[in-house]
Formats: C-alpha cells, sequence, structure tokens
C-alpha cells in the first residue's frame, strides 16, 4: 500500500476519553488511585470507587493518607522503585487495609507525561500458586532493574529488530524522556536526523551478528544535544529472533574539554589570537612554492616596554588585549591575525600584491594610533611594521615568516612608527647573519674557539705575571673573524653563555698545562672577560667547577667585566662579584672609564683591579695625561691595582709608570701567542 493511501489514524473524541475515565472512576472490578508529592512526602490524592471497598477507607481518608502507609513492606528511598519519573512500574505488594490486614496485591504505577503524579493500579492476588508466582517474577524483575535499569551506563535492548523491548533510567535521563516513549522505534526520534543513517547501519550490521559502534548526537527533549558513542552487540533471544544490546558514553564534555586544550594549545591565553603554532600551521597550509598573493605583516609595538615600566604590567596587558581587537577589526575577513610573542603581532594575507599588503599595514597603523586611556593616561600605540610579499625565492612558509621580521627590524631601526617592504639587501645580510650564527653555533660546540694569551706586565720590575685569554675564531672560508663581531654575535643570539665556559674551561685547562710543563715558570695568573649576559646567578658555581676540574687553586683566576656590564644592575652585579670574591678569584673592571658608572657605586664593589682603556693610553702620544692619569689616581685612592692596556710604544709604557700603573699590557711588550707558545716565551723569560 502506498503512503497515500495508508488511512489515517482515527482522532479519540473527547466524549469518549470522558466516558473512559467515568467508566474507570466508578467502577468496583478496577481498583485506581492517584498519588502526588504533597511538601516533600508523596500522598494519596484521589481514588475510585473500587478503592474505596478493597481498602475500606472512606474516600476523604484516603486521599489523604501517605503512600508509605498503603506499602508498608516498602521502606525509605524503595518507595521510589515504585514511583519512578521514567518508567512503569509493576511490584507484588501486601497493601494495608483501614482495618489493618494486608492484601496481596500486584501494583501497577504509571507516571504522568509530567513526572508529577502517579496513577497507581490494584490487582489482588487470585490465589496462593498465582501469588507465588508472581512474586518469583517480581524477584526476577527487581534483579534486572538492579542490573539494568539503576545502572549509570545508558542501555538498550531489543530482542527483535529495530525495535526496543527495554531502556533503563540512565537512558531516560540522557533524553529527558519517559521509558514508554522510547520504546518500540521511539528511541530513534531522539537520534539527530544527520547521524541516524549511521546509526542504522550499524543496527543491521550487528543483527547480523558481531559488534558495532556508531558516534551519534542525541537530541533530548528541552532541545539541547548531547554526543555520544553508542555500541551495539548482538543479541540472540530463542523463538523471538535477533536484537541487540546497545550502551551509550556521552561524551559531550570530553569532546568540550580536549576542544578547550587544542584551543588553549593554539591560542594566545590574554588576546584569544592564534599563537606562533597555529600561524606556522596557517601559512605552510596555504604556501605553495613559487606561487605569489601570501603576504606577511609582522608589528612590533613601538615603546611598549615604556608602558610596562611606567603603567605597569596589567596596563601592558590591557593595551595588548586593545591592540589585538583593533588588528581584528581592522583586517580584512578571511585574513589571519596572529600573536607572534610579547608585543610582536603577524598578519597573513592571501590574495594580495605589494601595493594591498602596504595599504593594509598604513589602515593598521591609522586604527592602532587611536588614543586608549591606560592608568589614567591617554596613550596613542605605534608599531614598526615589515611587509613582505611571496616572491619565487621564498622556498618555505617558515622563510617568509622570517622575512617579514627582518623588515620589521628594518622598519624599527628607521626610526619607529614606520612601514618597510623587505629590502632584498638586508634580507641577504640577515640570511647571512643566519648562517654566522649556525656556524658560531658548531665552533662552540667543537670546541673550534681557540684561546691566545698576551701576557701583563709588572712596572716595578718588568716582569711578566699574568695573562690574558683573548677568544679568537678562523673560519674555514672566511677566514678570521673578528671578536668584536663574534662575541656581539653570540650575545644576540643566546650563545654567549656557551662561548663563555668554552674560555672559562680553557683557559683552566691551560693553566694546569702550563703548571705541569714549566712548574714555577708559569704564569701566576690567568685573566678571563664575562659578558654582561653571564652576570646571573650560575657564574660563580661556574667558575667553581672549571678550578675544581682542572686543579686550580682560585688565586690563579681573574674575572673581567666591562664597567658598563656592571651598571646595568648595578645591585645584582655586587652580589655576583661577592660570591666570585668569596671564591678567592680577583676581579678587574674592563674599559674602565668609558662607560658611565657611579663612582659613589664603585667605592662599594668588591673589585681589585682598574684596566685603563687603551682610547685613554693612546691619547699620551699627543700629550694628554688627564684621564689616564685621573684613573691610575683613582684607582690608588680606592685601594685597587691598574693595568694599562694598549701600549703600543716605550713612551707610552714609561709615562704610564711615571703616573703610577701598576701593571701593563700591549703589542709594545708582548703580542698574542698561542698556548704553546707563551709556555715556550715563558720558559725563555725565566732563563
Amino acid at each position: 500500500m502506498s503512503a497515500s493511501t495508508v488511512p489515517a489514524e482515527p482522532l479519540v473524541s473527547p466524549e469518549i476519553v470522558s466516558s473512559i475515565f467515568y467508566g474507570a472512576a466508578v467502577s468496583d472490578a478496577l481498583v485506581l488511585l492517584v498519588a502526588e508529592m504533597v511538601a516533600g512526602t508523596p500522598r494519596l490524592t484521589w481514588g475510585n470507587e473500587g478503592a474505596v471497598q478493597l481498602l475500606g477507607y472512606a474516600l476523604s481518608d484516603l486521599c489523604a493518607l501517605p503512600v508509605s502507609a498503603l506499602v508498608p513492606t516498602l521502606r525509605g528511598g524503595e518507595i521510589k522503585l515504585l514511583l519512578r519519573r521514567e518508567r512503569s512500574a509493576r511490584m507484588s505488594l501486601p497493601v494495608r487495609t483501614a482495618s489493618g490486614a494486608l492484601v496481596e496485591t500486584v501494583v501497577l504505577c504509571t507516571p504522568s507525561p509530567s513526572g508529577r503524579m502517579w496513577t497507581l493500579r490494584l490487582v489482588p492476588a487470585a490465589n496462593e500458586q498465582e501469588r507465588a508466582l508472581r512474586a518469583t517474577a517480581d524477584a526476577h524483575e527487581r534483579r534486572f532493574a538492579t542490573l539494568t535499569e539503576r545502572s549509570p551506563i545508558p542501555t538498550l535492548l531489543s530482542e527483535q529488530g529495530m525495535r526496543l523491548a527495554h531502556v533503563n533510567d540512565a537512558f531516560c535521563s540522557l533524553t529527558g524522556l519517559q521509558a514508554e516513549q522510547l520504546l518500540g522505534t521511539g528511541w530513534m526520534a531522539v537520534v539527530h536526523p544527520d547521524d541516524l543513517d549511521g546509526v542504522i547501519e550499524q543496527v543491521v550490521a550487528v543483527l547480523g551478528g558481531g559488534d558495532g559502534e556508531a558516534q551519534a548526537r542525541l537530541v533530548r527533549d528541552d532541545g539541547t544535544e548531547r554526543t555520544t558513542v553508542i555500541r551495539f552487540a548482538h543479541l540472540f533471544t530463542p523463538g523471538v529472533g535477533a536484537g541487540f544490546v546497545g550502551t551509550i558514553e556521552d561524551i559531550t564534555d570530553r569532546l568540550a574539554f580536549e576542544a578547550r586544550l587544542a584551543h588553549q594549545a593554539n591560542h594566545d591565553p590574554l588576546t584569544g589570537l592564534p599563537n606562533r603554532t597555529l600561524l606556522a600551521g596557517h601559512v605552510a597550509g596555504r604556501f605553495r612554492p613559487g606561487s605569489s598573493g601570501l603576504a606577511c605583516l609582522f608589528l612590533d609595538l613601538d615603546n611598549f616596554k615604556v608602558v610596562n615600566d611606567s603603567l605597569g604590567h596589567a596596563a601592558g596587558d590591557e593595551l595588548l588585549v586593545e591592540v589585538a581587537a583593533r588588528l581584528r577589526a581592522t583586517v580584512r575577513p578571511g585574513d589571519l591575525v596572529a600573536r607572534f610573542g610579547g608585543d610582536e603581532f603577524v598578519v597573513i594575507c592571501e590574495g594580495v600584491d605589494e601595493a594591498d599588503a602596504v595599504t593594509l599595514a598604513e589602515r593598521i597603523g591609522a586604527a592602532l594610533a587611536r588614543p586608549l586611556r591606560l592608568g589614567g593616561v591617554d596613550v596613542r600605540p605605534h608599531a614598526s611594521v615589515g611587509v613582505t610579499v611571496q616572491t619565487a625565492e621564498h622556498t618555505d612558509a617558515e622563510e617568509l615568516i622570517r622575512d617579514c621580521d627582518i623588515a620589521m627590524y628594518q622598519a624599527k631601526a628607521g626610526g619607529k612608527g614606520r612601514i618597510t617592504v623587505l629590502d632584498q639587501q638586508a634580507r641577504a645580510e640577515a640570511r647571512d647573519k643566519l648562517r654566522l650564527v649556525t656556524e658560531l653555533r658548531q665552533a662552540i660546540e667543537d670546541r673550534a674557539i681557540t684561546l691566545l694569551y698576551q701576557p701583563i706586565f709588572s712596572t716595578a720590575d718588568g716582569t711578566p705575571v699574568a695573562v690574558e685569554s683573548l677568544a679568537r675564531w678562523q673560519h674555514a672560508e672566511r677566514g678570521a673573524i673578528s671578536p668584536a663581531t663574534f662575541v656581539a654575535l653570540a650575545e644576540d643570539s643566546g650563545l654567549i653563555s656557551g662561548l663563555g665556559l668554552l674560555v672559562l674551561d680553557e683557559t683552566c685547562r691551560q693553566l694546569a698545562e702550563w703548571d705541569a710543563a714549566l712548574g714555577v715558570s708559569a704564569p701566576g695568573r690567568a685573566n678571563v672577560n664575562v659578558s654582561a649576559l653571564q652576570l646571573d646567578g650560575n657564574l660563580a658555581q661556574q667558575v667553581a667547577d672549571a678550578l675544581a676540574r682542572h686543579g686550580l687553586h682560585a688565586s690563579r683566576l681573574s674575572v673581567e667585566i666591562t664597567e658598563s656590564a656592571l651598571m646595568k644592575d648595578p645591585a645584582s652585579a655586587r652580589e655576583v662579584l661577592t660570591e666570585l670574591r668569596a671564591l678567592g678569584v680577583q676581579l678587574a673592571i674592563d674599559d674602565f672609564g668609558t662607560g658611565y658608572s657611579s663612582l659613589a657605586y664603585l667605592r662599594h664593589l668588591p673589585v681589585d683591579c682598574l684596566k685603563v682603556d687603551r682610547s685613554f693610553v693612546a691619547e699620551l702620544a699627543d700629550g694628554h695625561t688627564e684621564i689616564a692619569s685621573a684613573v691610575i689616581a683613582l684607582a690608588k685612592n680606592l685601594g685597587l691595582s691598574t693595568v694599562a692596556e694598549g701600549v703600543e710604544t716605550a713612551e707610552q709604557a714609561a709615562e704610564l709608570a711615571r703616573l703610577g700603573a701598576g701593571f701593563l699590557q700591549g703589542f709594545r711588550l708582548a703580542q698574542p701567542m698561542t698556548g704553546a707558545a707563551t709556555a715556550a716565551w715563558f720558559a725563555d723569560r725565566v732563563r
């Protein structure tokens, strides 16, 4: 029969409903009661004529009776097993009459659709055998209810085909529906329409034998959705056929938690923008070698540190959040805005040329420059912006972002608040610098950074009393690279700690080797230079470890630190120097007079020596002795020794001795030498 010829289900008229209700109410063949929750207690609120005759109560007394008085064998929470909101219940129970006698009955309890009242039908047991059979059946049903209906795992049971014969309370709670609404094929109505075919496909497969599993959304009675995994197992009932048992795992909360974790892993927690990880994946997914149209804008906020230092980090965070909001509002739909780190942001655009990218950068600059109130102060944010558009020279996505970073630094170097398109010469220089950093890292790891040693002489008798360790890098292709170049490169790239440790360890090793070869003729002390970036809580322990590793007394080492390094953070520097002094090493301030030290603070630093900078020594040739003389006199007044660097002539040496310098160092006296040459030089001098 086609769908068009199926007869419509007849509607039940109000007269029929009224007739059925009236017949049930006045009949003494049916025993009907209605229970409701009254002030938190289940009570009978209605009964028909059959109930009055069976129980012997007047109707007015019956309608105030607690349910617990009717079924005295159910205690406490057991009444909830009878009055259930999710499904009908059936129990064989004795009910108490008005006279106190107990009548064995089968109690059939059906909840209303609202779940706020229950209809109880009492069927008196006919004879002893029937009561025993019903008691056994009830015992089996209670065990089944304990195992399935009260299980916290939502469960379905079909004895044949798609039609459910049973659902437990957990599944009713999950869907917000009563069992009667879910039995048969009613359960399929709660499966999301888009997922229903997949569920049916799994059920059909399971009915043929085996197991199956489907992820499906269930639509609750209130319209909300829960994402679940339904696992089906084959069930065969003799005489009935193939069915299934289904268990449901609600994974909604787990998926939401995993989504939050994924979002946190790929987004900046302060601004909510994509982070560097998501940025890299976004660009890599859109990068096509040899094509164009993919543009990168790299922004760095100007004077952000001033905001942090003057208004506090909370104001700095507020500024970053506002900048993120303005960027999102300014870019085109589909453009990606990411927080690269700190006060740096990146915008990725598709389908643009260089002119389009610059125009967008200008719009961003104008949007950022609008005044913003922070901590009671009007702030106008500005940014240096580097712009790069993909060209055939870009081989991967990372290279595109790196080039944009280079362009941003070009913009900042040009005076801040600028927009700069990548200059090819700057790109070549930056890439060359990157290669040099890689090669320097390898040279440090391979200990290819070598040391030369320049003797230091006493002006009292002209004897060599110490050496200064000088790092040298002989590049395989570039030749000798100036220490001014590779030390600055090490500081910029985070390699200075490794370089400093190498120089420290090699100097101590060389001292121990000289001791073994020369005995008392060996240099008495070696001076080692320390970068400002090494002045931290680890330095003293690193020095102690190097001395111990090579069996040297601390007095054999002098640590040289530049004046400017000490003045970056005088309090912290003093702590480090105090720790070094406690070890027993000597301390010298290098290049003294070229920085901006406070003489009052200098008096409290635990140092032994001031080194007169070579620029002041060079002035002696022109008769300008004022600064060199002042430094030497200051050291003498503070009880410190002095070493004059860069002595190039005999006249300079004589003048420095006359001014009171204690020690001299320079090409005029001795050039830097290898460790072996230094050993031979000291051996010759002693002879």
